[in-house]
């Protein structure tokens, strides 16, 4: 199988690249990332050299460099490649909107043009909003909150009305919160893990009630394999973990297990349009033989020693998301 990664040097798709190559060794994998700030190629430099896996630098909203990469043989697309953090989604929402909604089309239209055998679309829970009570269905109707989970929302009926108009062999992903190793240090869990390493204040937005399911990245990816032979062209299939922690709980465990004081925890105020709670039913995926294999507690901690052995990869990046900061919105 020929299959072109898009984003797979950001968090999940570099996860998800590894578990491919480790399953299937044979596979060809063509890797296209921009290399935005999320992008690095140091999440993936143990198969580098893998006579199967080839990196091409290049952004999918450009039409001449998908066309020439699908045209030589791609037969799946599995896009990742997204803007996806909500804060600067909030600060700037430009680029999501390119890149997440043009971006899609882009791969569609290679799709469609050169009649690839299954397209991928990797959503998110952020799509439906937030729920007091109870779980989100995929038949559910979609209510984003903020400029990311929209653009998310975009892409995703986008992709659903090249299955109805032209046939393509559309399916759609949506999981849950991912944590684990490569995860870019601005997201929750490996902010507050570094911030803690460097003895500084975790900043917990309003009163920390905020309820996420928490799944962890390989168990996401082994799902994204599943769907990807037993899922049903035209379908959505929703990935949690049902592992709901508050915001707070989170944040305390991650101080427990670093042996940290629970004075480093700062409240800060709330951002625009914080959503209260996702959940996701993940009946649809579970009938099909999937199950997340990874214990919440064993894998947070495993996750805090990933970050702890690894400081090198995340201090680098950590002053590039400073820098970013500064040079986009200005002092913070």
């Amino acid at each position: 199988m020929k299959i072109l990664i898009t984003g797979g040097a950001g968090f999940i798709g570099s996860n998800f690249i590894r578990h491919l190559l480790n399953k299937y060794p044979d596979y060809e994998i063509t890797n296209l990332d921009k290399l935005t700030y999320a992008g690095n190629l140091e999440n993936l430099r143990d198969i580098e050299d893998n006579p199967h896996y080839r990196f091409i630098k290049g952004d999918i909203c450009n039409k001449k460099t998908v066309d020439s990469i699908v045209r030589n043989g791609v037969d799946t697309i599995l896009n990742f490649a997204a803007e996806s953090h909500v804060d600067r989604s909030i600060l700037g929402p430009e680029s999501f909107i390119r890149t997440d909604i043009y971006g899609t089309y882009t791969l569609l239209e290679a799709a469609r043009k050169h009649k690839i055998k299954r397209y991928i679309q990797i959503s998110t829970d952020e799509v439906y909003g937030s729920i007091e009570k109870g779980s989100f269905k995929e038949t559910d109707s979609l209510n984003p909150s903020s400029p990311y989970a929209a653009s998310k929302a975009s892409a995703d009926l986008l992709c659903l009305s090249y299955f109805t108009a032209y046939k393509l062999p559309v399916i759609i992903t949506r999981s849950s919160n991912n944590y684990g190793p490569y995860q870019f240090p601005e997201k929750l869990i490996p902010l507050f893990i570094t911030n803690a390493l460097e003895n500084k204040p975790l900043p917990l937005y309003g009163d920390g009630l905020n309820v996420r399911d928490w799944l962890y990245v390989l168990d996401n990816c082994s799902a994204i394999d599943l769907i990807l032979y037993k899922g049903e062209i035209g379908e959505i299939y929703n990935v949690g973990a049902d592992n709901e922690r508050t915001n707070i709980e989170i944040t305390k465990a991650i101080l427990k297990i670093l042996g940290k004081d629970e004075g480093l925890i700062k409240r800060v105020k709330d951002r625009p349009g914080h959503d209260r709670r996702y959940s996701l039913d993940s009946k649809k995926i579970r009938e099909l033989g999937w199950r997340p294999e990874y214990d919440f507690e064993k894998a947070l901690k495993e996750t805090v020693n990933w970050y702890r052995n690894n400081e090198t990869w995340w201090r680098r990046l950590k002053k590039k998301a400073e820098k970013f900061y500064k040079k986009q919105y200005g002092p913070r």
